[in-house]
């Protein structure tokens, strides 16, 4: 089925079971004011990186996505860089610099494929969707104190399945319900309970609960799991240049994390 109807119809159930469950609650809608919130992250959190996560990988591959997905807590050092009297030090410099040599590591062997422009248009839309999560997860730690986070998920999943069923819907891409093979919804009953539902609740609940660049530590693993997975189940190639590209980016990346968390949580003593 299109990538993004499937994406649609994840968000749309995933949404209208949150609002159903704190509807039953008892739970209170949000005020005028804090729906601009709602709005923003519903575009940054799923409109954009969901969708155009989910639209990358028919692209390019599910391993190759998730590494891209992984420079994600390289923004959020970027983000700190444009702060009042922010500096770098060695340490992420050094990070920055591996990070990005592991990248082109990784994408030696696909130098050729950069003249497909189905390959550039996967690994564009992959790196926009790394950097709409960057800025939602900076902009959920800001607003998640001015509302209900947990009841927010679902209004944000269900405003942006409704916006991006419908625009794939205007668009003619839509396949008929009745149409969608066992195997499709089979996939979207997955991405719900582990994705939308328990996934989500326990990332927002790290956030609420550790500093936003230890929460994003978790970035580590998705390319690992990614990889392998696609490997074994799929049958993507697991090549010499992504295995090591893949491990001095994410290693890059822990030292820009690394020397950020202990500059803002110094060591005691």
């Amino acid at each position: 089925m299109p990538a993004l109807q499937l994406a649609g119809i994840r968000q749309l159930i995933g949404g209208s079971v949150y609002i159903i469950y704190f509807s039953i609650r008892g739970t209170k809608w949000p005020r005028k004011r804090e729906w601009n919130a709602i709005v923003v992250l519903s575009l940054l959190n799923f409109f954009l990186t969901n969708g155009l996560t989910t639209w990358g990988v028919k692209y390019i591959s599910a391993g190759l996505g998730a590494i891209i997905a992984a420079i994600f807590p390289l923004w959020l050092v970027v983000f700190a860089l444009f702060r009042p009297g922010a500096d770098i030090a060695w340490k992420s410099l050094l990070g920055l610099l591996l990070g990005f040599a592991g990248v082109c590591v990784i994408f030696f062997e696909h130098l050729k494929d950069f003249f497909l422009p189905d390959f550039r248009f996967g690994i564009l839309i992959s790196l926009v969707a790394s950097l709409s999560w960057a800025l939602g997860t900076v902009y959920t730690k800001k607003q998640a104190r001015q509302f209900n986070p947990y009841f927010s998920i679902g209004l944000q999943m269900f405003l942006s399945g409704f916006l991006l069923y419908t625009l794939n819907e205007s668009a003619g891409q839509n396949i008929p319900l009745s149409s969608i093979p066992w195997q499709s919804w089979a996939s979207i009953g997955y991405l719900l309970v582990f994705g939308s539902v328990i996934g989500f609740l326990t990332y927002l609940y790290a956030l609420q609960h550790l500093p936003t660049q230890q929460v994003s530590i978790y970035a580590y693993m998705n390319p690992v799991v990614a990889v392998l997975v696609g490997a074994i189940l799929f049958g993507e190639k697991l090549t010499i240049f992504i295995s090591m590209g893949g491990l001095v980016a994410l290693y890059g990346i822990y030292l820009v994390n690394d020397s950020y968390r202990r500059k803002v949580m110094p060591e005691p003593g």
